[in-house]
């Protein structure tokens, strides 16, 4: 997910996203360990997702600090 895509969603909507990734990577992780993951370049591209999701929920919580 691009963050540019990210930045289109709704406050409310990022903290649902934030957690159905969270959700994603521990069944990732879960496969993972039990040696099920299809495809290992998934893991990364989560955690990725999720620091984009992260960053863009901390410039909002600082651009309503400033408002």
């Amino acid at each position: 997910m691009k963050a540019a895509q990210i930045r289109e969603l709704k406050e409310n909507e990022l903290n649902k996203k934030l957690a159905d990734l969270k959700e994603e990577l521990f069944n990732l992780r879960f496969q993972h360990a039990i040696n099920q993951l299809d495809n290992p370049q998934r893991l990364k591209a989560v955690k990725k997702d999720i620091a984009r999701v992260k960053t863009i929920l901390r410039e909002i919580e600082l651009k309503g600090e400033n408002a």
